[in-house]
Order: structure tokens, then C-alpha cells, then sequence
């Protein structure tokens, strides 16, 4: 029986394997810090000295040529890979590409804006100069006059208008780009993927940890699950914010299913409460212990303009992973766990590279963009709902459609 990642890695597997039969990619990597367990080291070290992947060790058809790093905390290690590798840490982004030259000197781009020290906005966004680091990029491919693949990790920009004109750049200009979580492409416990037209009922999603940071994360994980309904992503219509005894209420009344949070969290494997105590099975929907154990309730509303009503619920305290649950017509409930294996080799960096690294090698993006695009302003829209004290929000802007393979 063919799996969804036995089918996604068939279908990728033929042009990847004819591409890495080329010279090597010639990679630029442009972070904000490079250092243990940071999103740089993570997904640079991968670059440059391979990873497992399916059984295998891989080694990518890459060589990483430069390195552009904004800040340099304690702990950095551009400084010691850079003279491990036989790669320079050049002191602007413009010199990075060009290799110390006057023209692009690279095949693609790896944009990493995550960790570092920077301010917050008045809604709890950290200010990642993901937006400036891709138009610096961007300047440099048009004094060059030709441009190459760029990788954006996480969330494009804190602002949907940034992050739009990144997408509508890359469009205008001829290059492919990729972004994103890595939600989407780990491991799924079980290995399950929503049928392409199905008709998706309801949604629930269910993630930890703080906002802004993995907040995205989830809401990543969600869309790439409901995208596949009939019809396509088409955007969505508005968003609503809840946080507190509201989010409680709303379960209460019915607005969010109990029925699909409690699937959802019958995934988890991090139950937290009496079962981390003392590791006795507790049903945390059922018994009515969820308000207790999670002390920042975050609950995500999001109305689609195809009429699809999903939530994600941020749950820190009641799990420690994350885990979705639909309710598909004439199919009845699907669930699913999304596994993210532990520091330090976190191995679920390891697929998303592979998606990174298919991209640079054949020129073409395995997925849209545009989910990454949606996503980011989904996420900028709930925090502005948060902040004017949960009010729905309609939200003309994300008008996103996009179709998936």
C-alpha cells in the first residue's frame, strides 16, 4: 500500500535524483544568528553537512559559498563553521551573494529571520527583518541582472502587506520561492492525508508554546490539511481571537466541537496534568480539566470565504505537541498527530530541508507559496483581533487562492 510520504517522496524522487547529477547548488545563507539550536544552525548545518533522511544519510547537491550574519551573540558559530567548510562571513547581505564580487555569485538563497534580539510591535510580534533581508536580496538580483530560488523560514514578515509584496515580487520577477513551517512536511502519527475535493465540515487544531512563536507553526499545520478541500483555498473572510474564560465559554457553548478537540488531543502524546504525574489516562475535554491546567488559553477563529469554520487552540499546559482533527463528509473523522522529535537533532528540520533542497536543485517550489503567504496574515490578523479586545475582524486582504497537487 502506497503512504502519503511513500507517495510525496515518489513523486519528487525523479527530477531530485536527475538534478543532483549537476555541479553543485551554490547556496548564500542570510540569518539573524548562528548558533546552537537556532534556526540557522539548524537548517544551515543540514546544507553543509547532510542528513538523515528515510533510512539514509543524504548528502545535498549543495555547497554553501557564504554567510551574512546580522548579530553574533555568545555561543555563535558562523565564525568556526565559515573555516570548517572553506566559506566566508561577509559583512553585508549584498556581499554575501556576490561572494565579495559586484555580481550575484550564487544559485540560491537561504533566508533564515528567527532568533536574534529585536524589538516587539504593540501586538506581541517579534520584528524579524525577514521583509529587509529579502529586499536587499532582491536589489542585487536586479543590479544583476538574473535571479535565483529563495527559501524564507517561518512566517514571510510580522506584516501580511510585506509579505505580499514579497510573493508579488518573486512572481514578478520569474523566481521560485519557498517558506514556511515544518509542521507540514514532518512525520504524521497516523499517516494520513486529507482526499484533494473533499468536503471538509468542521476543523480543529491543537498546539503549545507561546504566541507569534508557535502560533504560525500551528496555523501552518491546519492549512496545510484544509487547503485540499473542494474547490481549492479560496482565502478567508474573517478572524476572531479569543483568549481566557472566553475560549472556554466557546467550547461550552458549542461554537468550538468538543467532539474534534477531543479527537484531536486523543493523538497527543504529551497529556499533561495527572497523566504526567502519575501516568494515569485522563480524558482532559471530558473531565473538564483543560481551564486548569492551561493558564494562557488562545483560541484562533477562522471563517474561510468558502464557508469552512476552523479553530486552532493554543493548549500550553494541557500537551507539549501538536495534533488536528476534521470531520470530512461522508468520511466521518480523521486525525492526526503532527511528530516533532526532540532537541538536538530535532530530525523533522530534516524534511523540511529536503523540501528546501528540492526546490534549489530543480528550480521549482514543491508547494504554493501563497499557503505560507495566507498563513502569515491569518496569523497578523488573529493577533489584531487580540488586541482590539477579541473583536471579529473581517479580513478582505486574504483573498489567497491557491491549488496543491
Amino acid at each position: 500500500m502506497i503512504t502519503r510520504r511513500g507517495f510525496l517522496g515518489s513523486t519528487a524522487a525523479a527530477p531530485l535524483a536527475l538534478a543532483l547529477q549537476r555541479p553543485p547548488v551554490r547556496v548564500a545563507i542570510v540569518t539573524t544568528i548562528y548558533k546552537y539550536l537556532s534556526h540557522g544552525q539548524h537548517i544551515g548545518d543540514r546544507f553543509l553537512i547532510g542528513y538523515p533522511i528515510d533510512g539514509e544519510w543524504h548528502q545535498p547537491n549543495v555547497k554553501v559559498v557564504s554567510l551574512y550574519v546580522d548579530q553574533k551573540p555568545d555561543g555563535d558559530l558562523s565564525g568556526a563553521r565559515a573555516q570548517e567548510f572553506g566559506f566566508k562571513v561577509y559583512p553585508t547581505i549584498a556581499e554575501a551573494l556576490c561572494c565579495g564580487g559586484d555580481k550575484l555569485a550564487c544559485d540560491a538563497v537561504l533566508i533564515v529571520g528567527e532568533h536574534g534580539e529585536y524589538p516587539s510591535n504593540d501586538k506581541g510580534q517579534k520584528l524579524y527583518p525577514r521583509y529587509e533581508f529579502f529586499e536587499q536580496c532582491v536589489a542585487v538580483f536586479k543590479a544583476s541582472g538574473r535571479s535565483v530560488p529563495v527559501y524564507n523560514d517561518k512566517h514571510l514578515s510580522y506584516s501580511f502587506e510585506k509579505a505580499r509584496k514579497m510573493v508579488d515580487t518573486s512572481h514578478e520577477m520569474g523566481f521560485p520561492m519557498l517558506g514556511g513551517s515544518s509542521i507540514p512536511v514532518t512525520w504524521r502519527l497516523p499517516d494520513i492525508e486529507i482526499a484533494h475535493g473533499a468536503e471538509i465540515e468542521d476543523a480543529v487544531m491543537v498546539g503549545e508554546g507561546g504566541s507569534d512563536a508557535m502560533d504560525f507553526h500551528a496555523l501552518e499545520g491546519l492549512q496545510c490539511m484544509v487547503e485540499r478541500r473542494r474547490g481549492g483555498e479560496t482565502g478567508v473572510k474573517a478572524v476572531q481571537m479569543l483568549t481566557g474564560d472566553a475560549v472556554w465559554k466557546a467550547l461550552d457553548s458549542g461554537k468550538i466541537s468538543k467532539e474534534l478537540l477531543s479527537s484531536a488531543l486523543s493523538r497527543s502524546d504529551t497529556p499533561l496534568g495527572l497523566s504526567d504525574l502519575d501516568s494515569r489516562p485522563q480524558d482532559l475535554v471530558g473531565d473538564g480539566v483543560l481551564p486548569g491546567l492551561v493558564k494562557q488559553s488562545a483560541a484562533y477563529l477562522i471563517e474561510y470565504r468558502d464557508g469552512l469554520h476552523a479553530t486552532m487552540l493554543m493548549l500550553d499546559g494541557a500537551v507539549k505537541d501538536f495534533n488536528f482533527a476534521a470531520r470530512v463528509r461522508g468520511v466521518g473523522g480523521v486525525s492526526t498527530q503532527f511528530l516533532l522529535t526532540p532537541v538536538p537533532n530535532v530530525t523533522y528540520s530534516a524534511r523540511l530541508v529536503q523540501k528546501i533542497e528540492e526546490m534549489f536543485v530543480t528550480g521549482k517550489a514543491p508547494y504554493p507559496i501563497e499557503r505560507t503567504l495566507l498563513t502569515s496574515g491569518m496569523l497578523e490578523s488573529c493577533l489584531e483581533s487580540k488586541k482590539q479586545s477579541s473583536a471579529r475582524l473581517e479580513t478582505p486582504a486574504l483573498s489567497v487562492k491557491y491549488q496543491t497537487v
